[in-house]
């Protein structure tokens, strides 16, 4: 496969609450993306309500080749591809995996604060096993704070506090 045809996961930043319209286009287009969601209550005057949200708001990603940016950046509601010094920012194995989990568990992951500082740990069993994240408590529950750099984002999981160990 030639350079131009290798494919890659990118981040494409778009509007503000134009992440499933952008999806539904993709989709259309046959361009291979994933919107991780989750599941969060939504209070009207009279009612409330479990619905999915974007677990990254104002993110798509996508499985393009350089020639397939094009068709992305055309997209309605895409603003940019994520990029350093002008060359698009690719995603790690590891973090694309973690976009899939996340986005089979809606039910067990929510959004999280970008983080830099705290312990850094690993989950040793469970269903998130391996993941490397910092370790984080809400509501006295362990929870692992897993961030992606490239898009200054971050998502945190349940954990048992026993199921992590410190890295060095």
């Amino acid at each position: 496969m030639g350079a131009g045809m290798q494919r890659h996961w990118l981040a494409a930043y778009t509007k503000a609450r134009h992440e499933y319209a952008v999806a539904r286009q993709l989709e259309s287009k046959v361009v291979a993306f994933l919107l991780p969601t989750y599941a969060r209550s939504a209070r009207w005057s009279d009612r409330t309500k479990r619905v999915q949200a974007p677990l990254f708001p104002s993110y798509v990603f996508v499985h393009v080749s350089d020639d397939e940016r094009v068709r992305v950046l055309q997209t309605a509601g895409v603003v940019k591809i994520v990029s350093v010094a002008g060359r698009p920012s690719s995603l790690r194995d590891e973090e694309v995996a973690m976009l899939r989990e996340c986005t089979a568990r809606p039910d067990e992951v929510e959004p999280h604060p970008f983080l830099r500082l705290g312990q850094r740990v690993r989950v040793k069993h469970g269903p998130f096993e391996g993941w490397e994240g910092i370790l984080a408590y809400k509501k006295n529950a362990a929870r692992l704070v897993v961030s992606m750099e490239q898009i200054m984002q971050a998502v945190s999981v349940d954990l048992d506090g026993a199921d992590v160990e410190a890295m060095a």
